[in-house]
């Protein structure tokens, strides 16, 4: 069942059945209201040094000024100058900002949807502690409400709020499940009346990765816990995130708060998806009003617990020399830095960090929506390089993520560059090296 939105429809609109006029209008005031004293107190705190322009991948791989990250919300740092800043009324009178026109609106898409990530990265650099990441996620919220979101995030966006998922499917994916289920012979539990842990799963695994699923719900099984996926509340990923639209990420959230209440969950497991952990972890509870009635945990930093309770026991992995990509969101906004390690460290993984990994590894370059827009491939090609160099230069045979989306998208510079890395998931290690007798739920 989908749920009515408050928004106002034209609000919604694609940017084509928009005039200029009420495109810049939209961003600017929904620009304006998403401004509070944090937002304005980055604003003029900025001291132009640049430092954040080494930061990011984008600008790394095109040197070109355009990709510095504070650069990117310009247009709205010239929006609250003129329309709330302190000395607004003189800035008007005096001509030191210029109105915002539609034509550099609609060419700023590019920087704040094609050429970002939202991978935090520059916000951890800025020695003025400007959360730069935080400021175009702001400006993407504004163009959302300009019908200025680029098409693919704005469909999908539609469609999970709409039915839960973000794409339609030949079967539902309740069904899906229960066909992983048989394929690998593993007991998928769906829709149980009560259950201490809830489940999700990316959808990109549904689709792609059936055995990560397949895994999830084995791990689980071995440890005899008591867990269920939920039919009205699978999919983990939120493309209102992505694509800046507030209510309708408040909604998509929603269904899995809602789902995690109904069936009396403890711990809502946030499966090997970086945006939705940082989506439900920290966003969820704002959107929902109040503080979550359970925790909400990636599924690496749950299994770390039980391997240090030592109800999670691993054996020997045999994948050579490795290295282990870390996923943005979880690890530099989450601090899901060392779980990770710990699962690799006990089933004795050699593993070869590359030059910039925790808190400071570059993105795979597919974060923030970035790989299901088609026009930003080839500058998604360029800047992932620069990742690519990073993980050959570390000479190890097998790439590990946390991240479906990682997988991905390395899976993509794998036929695109002819790379001879094929990413792998941690969780599938986990459940392919489980050791001990399974326990009764």
């Amino acid at each position: 069942m989908s749920r009515a939105t408050t928004m106002d429809s034209a609000s919604l609109a694609p940017a084509e059945a928009r005039t200029p006029e009420a495109r810049v209008a939209g961003a600017m005031s929904g620009f304006a209201r998403e401004i509070g004293a944090l937002s304005a107190f980055r604003l003029e705190s900025c001291i132009h040094c640049g430092i954040c322009a080494d930061a990011c991948h984008f600008y790394i791989a095109t040197e070109d000024p355009q990709y510095t990250p504070i650069w990117k919300v310009e247009p709205f740092k010239q929006a609250y100058k003129r329309e709330a800043s302190a000395f607004a009324p003189l800035v008007r009178l005096l001509g030191l900002k210029r109105e915002v026109k539609a034509e550099q609106l609609a060419q700023w898409q590019h920087l704040l949807f094609d050429s970002c990530n939202l991978c935090g990265r520059c916000s951890l650099i800025c020695p003025m502690g400007i959360d730069v990441a935080a400021l175009i996620e702001q400006a993407r919220h504004a163009m959302f409400d300009a019908g200025l979101a680029p098409k693919e995030l704005y469909e999908k966006a539609a469609h999970q709020q709409a039915t839960g998922q973000p794409e339609a499917s030949v079967e539902p994916y309740r069904d899906q499940l229960k066909a992983i289920g048989e394929q690998f012979e593993v007991e998928i539990p769906l829709d149980k009346p009560e259950a201490d842990i809830m489940l999700c799963v990316p959808r990109t695994d549904i689709e792609h990765y059936p055995i990560a699923v397949a895994s999830l719900a084995r791990v689980m099984q071995h440890l005899g816990l008591s867990c269920t996926f939920r039919s009205d509340g699978l999919v983990a990923e939120n493309y209102g995130y992505y694509a800046g639209g507030k209510e309708w990420q408040r909604e998509i959230s929603l269904r899995l708060i809602d789902q995690a209440i109904a069936c009396k969950a403890k711990i809502l497991l946030v499966p090997e998806c970086g945006h939705a952990y940082a989506a439900l972890r920290w966003e969820a509870a704002e959107l929902y009003g109040k503080p979550l009635p359970f925790k909400v945990l990636q599924v690496t930093e749950f299994l770390a617990d039980e391997l240090k309770a030592g109800r999670l026991r691993l054996g020997t992995a045999a994948t050579g020399a490795t290295t282990f990509q870390d996923p943005c969101e979880s690890v530099r906004k989450g601090g899901v830095k060392e779980a990770p390690r710990m699962l690799m460290k006990a089933m004795g993984v050699e593993l070869r960090e590359m030059k910039n990994h925790g808190g400071f590894s570059f993105c795979c370059g597919g974060g923030g929506g970035v790989l299901d827009i088609e026009r930003a491939a080839p500058l998604r090609y360029r800047t992932m390089e620069t990742k690519l160099r990073e993980i050959d230069d570390t000479g190890a045979a097998t790439l590990l993520t946390s991240c479906s989306d990682c997988r991905r998208t390395f899976d993509d510079a794998q036929a695109h560059f002819t790379w001879n890395k094929t990413p792998q998931s941690l969780l599938e290690l986990v459940a392919a090296n489980l050791t001990g007798t399974a326990r009764a739920p």
